[in-house]
C-alpha cells in the first residue's frame, strides 16, 4: 500500500476522477492558482487547465448556486469551501436548493455535486470557525454526509461521492492533512457510501467515533489496554447520512456497553440521534446507559486552557468508558 497524507488521498480521489470523466470540474476560493488554502489541489491547475480548476470571488452562496445550476445541467462540480464554517453563507443553495430539486421534480432532475472542506474546529479558531456541520446537514433530507478519519477511507469513499447523482458533503480537518496513512493502491478503490467499519476489535464496550474523535476514542482504547486490562472496539461510521446502525447494534450485542464520541454540541448531534437509534434497536442487549461525550453546550473559546476543556478528550472517553463498565 501507499502511504498518503490525508490531503494526498483527496487530491489523488479528485485526480482519477477527473482523468475518467471530462464533466467534473472544482471550484472554490484559492483552488487553482493557490493550489488550495491547504494544498489539497496542488498541481490540478498544471493538469486540467483553467476551465476545469476555477478559482472564485469571495462568495459562497454565488459560487455553491453555479454548482448547484451546474450539476442539474449535467456536469459535476466539486465545490470547495475553505472551511464549512464559512459554508453557512451557501446553506440556502445547499438546503434549499441541492436537497430539494430532485423531490421537487419528481426525480427528473439530479443533482451530482460534492461540497467539501474541512469541518469542525482547528485549535485556537474561535468561535466562528470551530463549528461541526455534520450533524446539522445531516438533518435534511436529500443530502448525503460523511466525515472520514483516516486517508483511505476519504480517498475511497470522496470517489463514490464524486460519482453519486446526488448531493454529498465531503468532511475533512484542517488537523489532519498532514495525517498519513496506508491507501490501496489497486486500480478503482472505491468505498461505499453508508458502511461503516470496526476500527478495533474489542469485547467489553462499543465506543463510536468518527473524524478526530476516532483519533481520542483511539488514544482512550490504548491506554485502557495497557493500564486498566478493558478492551474497547471501535466503530467508525465514516458516513454520518446514511448511517450504518446495523454495524454499530451488532457490535453492542457482543460489548452490551456503547459510548458515542463526538465533535458537536450535545443537543440534537449525531450523538443524540444513534443514542435513540441503540435504545431502539438494541436496548434490550444493553447492561448499562449509553454515555455519550461531546462537546459542552458552549461556543468555542479561544485561551488555550479554556479550549483544552471544551474539546472532547480521551480522558473524558474513559470517564464515559469507565462508567458504562460499572468501574467508577
Amino acid at each position: 500500500m501507499a502511504e498518503l497524507q490525508f490531503r494526498e488521498a483527496i487530491r489523488a480521489a479528485i485526480d482519477e476522477e477527473m482523468a475518467q470523466d471530462e464533466d467534473i470540474f472544482v471550484m472554490g476560493e484559492e483552488v487553482a492558482e493557490y493550489d488550495g488554502a491547504y494544498k489539497v489541489t496542488e498541481g490540478l491547475l498544471d493538469k486540467y487547465g483553467s476551465k476545469r480548476m476555477i478559482d472564485t470571488p469571495i462568495s459562497e452562496l454565488g459560487f455553491a448556486g453555479i454548482g448547484v445550476g451546474a450539476a442539474m445541467n449535467g456536469l459535476r462540480p466539486i465545490v470547495e469551501f475553505m472551511t464549512f464554517n464559512f459554508a453557512v453563507l451557501a446553506a440556502d443553495q445547499i438546503i434549499n436548493h441541492a436537497s430539494k430539486v430532485k423531490y421537487m421534480t419528481g426525480g427528473q432532475v439530479n443533482v451530482p455535486i460534492v461540497f467539501r472542506g474541512p469541518n469542525a474546529s482547528a485549535g485556537q479558531l474561535s468561535a466562528t470557525h470551530s463549528v461541526s456541520y455534520d450533524a446539522m446537514y445531516a438533518h435534511f433530507p436529500g443530502l448525503k454526509v460523511i466525515y472520514t478519519s483516516e486517508p483511505a477511507d476519504a480517498k475511497g469513499l470522496l470517489k463514490s461521492a464524486i460519482r453519486d447523482d446526488n448531493p454529498v458533503l465531503f468532511m475533512e480537518s484542517e488537523q489532519m492533512y498532514g495525517l498519513k496513512g496506508e491507501v490501496p493502491e489497486e486500480d478503482d478503490f472505491t468505498i461505499p457510501i453508508g458502511k461503516a467499519k470496526v476500527k478495533r476489535e474489542g469485547g467489553d464496550v462499543t465506543v463510536v467515533a468518527h473524524g478526530k474523535m476516532y483519533h481520542v476514542a483511539t488514544q482512550a482504547a490504548q491506554k485502557l489496554a495497557k493500564d486498566g486490562g478493558v478492551e474497547v472496539e471501535i466503530i467508525d461510521p465514516r458516513t454520518v447520512k446514511p448511517l450504518d446502525i446495523e454495524t454499530i447494534v451488532k457490535s453492542i450485542k457482543k460489548t452490551n456497553r456503547c459510548v458515542i464520541v463526538d465533535e458537536a454540541h450535545p443537543f440534537g448531534g449525531l450523538a443524540a440521534e444513534v443514542g435513540y437509534l441503540i435504545q431502539r434497536e438494541a436496548f434490550d442487549y444493553l447492561d448499562a446507559p449509553v454515555q455519550r461525550v461531546t462537546l459542552p453546550d458552549t461556543n468555542a473559546p479561544f485561551a488555550k486552557n479554556l479550549f483544552d476543556e471544551w474539546l472532547p478528550s480521551p480522558d473524558q472517553v474513559i470517564d464515559a468508558i469507565n462508567t458504562v463498565t460499572y468501574r467508577k
